[in-house]
């Protein structure tokens, strides 16, 4: 029986997973001597929903919302450091556009990543256990051992199935695997999109694109009302605020819960240009006679079939309470991503807070441990800090109040008040 090596010593923290929010961290405790951090990754490499890559697409928070800038500028691991690295700084100031393009990202960030000492690819964790006597946490990886004080647990968030598509058999996907895909799709006679968020509107208007080339005819279906911008005007954006965060985590869990159900359009609705672009597009393909594509809002998925190359969804209009069927030979799922508690955190359950609704009780200083100041998690808490909590502009404030907890002092300042408006009386 094999057996894992002893740790060679104990780090202040690891963080486990590393999207952006940990790779954030990762930069900004990289000049700091006083701490001493670990990151563990899963992956051989860096990547970000690189099924996603759709030509043109880009982020919906501008160059700013980087991985260090919002709590350090001078920071070496910016976005426009990396573009005057990569010889390209000029030409993002003469495309006078603040938003970067997916790929763009990504690559940013694997340059980041790069560059850093504690970041560990390869590495899976299997467990996280508790060692009382070393007052220290073991993390355990297939070939590993590790100690750390702390945590930072930035796994992020798989995709979401619907239940009606659970086990059911066929080559659908999920939304996160629609580029490797999408040639076996397009040569179906028919394809289904289900979903109303910002990657359903891509796919849809990429998919409609080609629409003439590859002869399909194309469904978009969602249960929302209607396609729904998302909503960025500036008041709105203070939402995104500290003020906001003090103000959302101090009320009621039922009033967050209710809030977090009535706040998605927020940071899950689609970009006002591409709605747009996808209703001119139409028009555009219309003069030349009726578009192979239906689009149905109001319609919940309420069960899905899969028998001889085709899927059969049952769906209800929900204005109208009325049901109805739809087949389609290519199915593609856009609905989003939901936390799942990693497995490797079994073995320390008992010392982790848990709401009313069994979801992770997060405290403001972002901590989910029954100390209050061990186990911090990045994403994953909009039910307490709101849409701060996968918002990107908001992961290096996050950070910078993480580090603060760390060091048990403040190392990048924290802004405590920047919006105009008032959340409380």
């Amino acid at each position: 029986m094999s057996t894992l090596p002893e740790p060679r010593e104990t780090y202040d923290f690891i963080g486990i997973g590393l999207g952006p929010f940990n790779l954030g961290l990762a930069c900004l405790t990289e000049p700091i001597d006083e701490l001493s951090g670990l990151f563990l990754e899963s992956k051989p490499n860096f990547e970000w929903h690189s099924g996603m890559f759709l030509e043109g697409a880009h982020l919906q928070t501008p160059f700013m919302s980087d991985l260090v800038t919002l709590a350090d500028p001078t920071s070496p691991y910016s976005f426009l450091n990396y573009l005057k690295e990569s010889g390209r700084l000029y030409s993002f100031y003469i495309r006078e556009n603040f938003y970067p393009l997916r790929t763009e990202y990504n690559d940013y960030c694997r340059w980041a990543a790069a560059k850093l000492r504690s970041v560990r690819f390869h590495q899976t964790v299997a467990s996280v256990s508790y060692d009382a006597e070393g007052e220290v946490y073991v993390v355990r990886t297939a070939d590993d051992v590790f100690r750390a004080r702390r945590l930072v647990l930035g796994t992020g968030t798989p995709p979401y199935i619907p239940e009606a598509c659970q086990d059911l058999g066929g080559d659908f996907l999920h939304n996160s695997r629609y580029l490797d895909h999408k040639e076996a799709l397009q040569q179906k006679e028919s394809i289904t999109l289900v979903g109303s968020g910002q990657s359903a509107a891509e796919i849809y208007y990429d998919l409609l694109s080609e629409i003439d080339v590859h002869g399909y005819r194309l469904n978009w279906v969602t249960r929302s009302s209607r396609f729904f911008p998302l909503e960025y005007t500036k008041l709105t954006l203070e939402m995104t605020s500290p003020e906001y965060i003090d103000y959302f985590h101090a009320l009621p869990e039922t009033t967050r819960y209710r809030l977090e159900t009535e706040q998605k359009g927020l940071f899950k609705g689609i970009d006002g240009e591409l709605i747009d672009s996808i209703f001119d597009l139409l028009y555009q393909k219309s003069l030349k006679g009726p578009v192979p594509t239906r689009l149905l809002t109001n319609s919940a998925l309420l069960s899905a079939g899969y028998e001889n190359g085709t899927y059969t969804l049952g769906l209800r209009q929900e204005e109208q309470g009325k049901e109805f069927e739809l087949s389609t030979e290519g199915l593609i799922l856009a609905t989003g991503y939901k936390y799942v508690t990693p497995a490797f955190l079994e073995p320390v359950a008992g010392r982790i807070r848990r709401d009313g609704q069994g979801r992770f009780d997060v405290a403001r200083n972002y901590s989910i441990d029954t100390a209050g100041h061990e186990i911090f998690l990045q994403n994953a808490s909009v039910h307490t800090h709101s849409i701060t909590s996968p918002d990107l502009g908001m992961g290096a404030y996050r950070n910078a109040y993480i580090i603060g907890e760390l060091l048990g002092t403040e190392y990048y300042p924290v802004e405590k008040s920047i919006a105009f408006q008032e959340f409380s009386v």
